[in-house]
């Protein structure tokens, strides 16, 4: 585990018990959204961390926008709040991070995956890669989850975070709807048709969870899972953005502000920095 160095100070021990990791928890059978839900919750006061479940959201949102959409009980879905007052408002990414490698631990856990088998592809995306080296369809990757962090108050004396993240989980290729089976993938999926037991695969990520955050509390970013698991580093991108699209090579990831970092030639040192703010879309070169 990487350590960063810059910490906030330790807080000094109250002499009383310790107290329970998520302060407030809830299942839904349908919400519109969990992020909007654990919104709500921060703006009323709760205190971190909160967790809202939901079987099925009716107006699930992505990034830039995007719909989330999945059958009831075929995915985890799920959204965390924080008051990460403890957190410089420049790394408040990183709890979105931690949130997708503890995801990433889990899946691969429950559904017996092989370590590191579950990639993150920049900004906010959970993919696994397909096939061999001798299969066809090697290096297509497809969409298993998807990160959404929102913020407010950054900054002030009331910072408030909510990660949301939804994983395909007991959701079968045959049920996938037809404009995005090319492109998605289950844990169901990936497993070989175990069974995912949804239950099973929350308690295995909170339990990931809580000393990730924990750790983060303490200035400590598990900064070489999340560079090592990025699967766009060394390969040929397109990034589409509100200014247009450019084909360009990733070369790598910045612990330190969360950006991708792409090669450029124009640039003094051959490579610059882009902020998940600049794009809407990246695909690896030849994708649809």
């Amino acid at each position: 585990m990487i350590v960063d160095p810059v910490r906030p100070p330790r807080p000094e021990p109250s002499g009383l018990p310790d107290e329970p990791f998520f302060s407030r928890q809830e299942r839904f059978a349908v919400v519109g959204s969990t992020n909007d839900v654990v919104r709500d919750w921060l703006a009323a006061g709760a205190p971190e961390v909160c967790l809202a479940v939901a079987d099925e959201q009716s107006a699930g949102r992505g990034r830039s926008g995007r719909s989330w959409q999945a059958p009831p009980g075929a995915a985890l879905l799920l959204s965390l709040g924080f008051r990460p007052s403890w957190l410089a408002p420049e790394r408040t990414w990183q709890l979105a991070a931690v949130v997708a490698l503890a995801m990433a631990d889990a899946a691969e856990e429950v559904a017996v995956l092989r370590d590191r088998s579950i990639r993150l592809k920049w900004p906010n995306d959970l993919v696994v890669e397909d096939g061999g080296p001798a299969d066809p369809r090697a290096g297509t990757l497809r969409k298993l989850a998807g990160v959404l962090g929102e913020t407010d108050g950054l900054g002030s004396a009331d910072p408030r975070a909510v990660v949301g993240i939804g994983i395909d989980a007991d959701w079968h290729p045959a049920d996938f709807p037809a404009e995005l089976a090319p492109a998605m993938t289950s844990l169901a999926e990936v497993s070989g048709g175990r069974p995912i037991d949804r239950a099973f695969l929350l308690d295995a990520f909170t339990a990931r969870l809580e000393p990730r955050i924990l750790a983060l509390r303490g200035g400590r970013f598990d900064a070489g899972d999340w560079v090592t698991r990025q699967v766009t580093t060394g390969r040929d991108i397109r990034l589409e953005g509100l200014a247009g699209e450019e084909f360009v090579r990733a070369v790598g990831v910045d612990p330190r502000s969360g950006a991708l970092v792409v090669a450029d030639p124009t640039r003094p040192r051959g490579e610059r920095s882009v902020v998940s703010g600049e794009v809407v879309h990246v695909r690896l070169a030849g994708s649809v």
